[in-house]
């Protein structure tokens, strides 16, 4: 099984100590007012905070609706190739694509081509063979949708009781995981199915969102999936980039990320002596 790019990346910013990921959210009434309006403020904002996170993250993970929203898909662009020119840091996409046939080989297209990024987040609910154009890409990364952070999904992710449905999904992938790039996303708020999905999948990185503003137990989500060589891109958002609204939100989300950073790193250590 060929190891991916983006996979090489990943584990080399965990052997560099980091498994936190920021998220990029530019949405313009978060915005600090100082930056002014419309596609330069929104790149002038992400890019800052960039800067002042790059180099205790192991990823960015811009979400393409606050790009797109507003027409700023070019921002989105810069902003990639930003990362990628100065950070060499590994990019998700947060799109959330799924769809058949030539509409998801648009999809592909528009994720790994137009935007450049490493990886995509993808929707499994018309099933894994229409996701071919994004796992055919072998140095992507393909991050598949599986018990997400937010509450309202239990009624269709944990349903039927007997055998839910977040479980067949990890079993799906696991079994169309032949090019090795396949991944999971496993919010942070249900550390008891994180616990699970880890034990299915064995190594294969999860894509931990809902730490943060969602109130996701970090302990919990480190006990219950964190793996040999790291395991988890836990991505914080909101309590990273929006810290401050002020002239000195670079430097808050920056002090937010220590914090978080460090918070992981104590955890890692107090799981690995108690493993010892």
């Amino acid at each position: 099984m060929p190891t991916t790019s983006f996979l090489s990346k990943i584990e080399a910013s965990w052997r560099g100590g980091s498994l936190v990921c920021v998220g990029l959210d530019p949405n313009p009434q978060a915005l600090p007012p100082h930056l002014g309006e419309g596609a330069q403020a929104s790149f002038s904002f992400c890019r800052a905070i960039i800067d002042a996170t790059a180099d205790k993250v192991c990823a960015f993970k811009p979400q393409i609706a606050w790009f797109s929203a507003f027409g700023h898909e070019d921002v989105l662009v810069e902003l990639i190739d930003y990362i990628h020119a100065h950070h060499q840091t590994p990019v998700i996409l947060d799109a959330k694509r799924g769809d058949i046939g030539e509409t998801c080989t648009a999809y592909a297209i528009e994720a790994f081509d137009r935007y450049r990024a490493d990886a995509v987040t993808v929707s499994p609910y018309l099933g894994l063979e229409n996701l071919a154009p994004f796992t055919e890409r072998s140095d992507k990364g393909v991050f598949v949708l599986c018990r997400t952070s937010n509450p309202h999904a239990e009624w269709l992710q944990n349903h039927p009781q007997s055998d839910p449905t977040y479980l067949r999904v990890v079993r799906a992938v696991v079994d169309a995981n032949t090019q090795g790039n396949l991944m999971l996303v496993a919010g942070a708020t249900h550390a008891k199915e994180l616990a699970r999905i880890r034990g299915a999948v064995g190594d294969m990185p999860l894509l931990v969102p809902g730490i943060g503003a969602q109130g996701g137990d970090l302990s919990q989500v480190i006990k219950a999936a964190r793996t040999p060589k790291g395991g988890l891109i836990i991505n914080a958002s909101r309590s990273i980039a929006s810290a401050s609204k002020g002239e000195d939100f670079a430097d808050a989300a920056r002090k937010s990320l220590l914090a978080l950073h460090s918070k992981v790193q104590a955890l890692l250590s107090e799981r690995t002596d108690q493993a010892s």
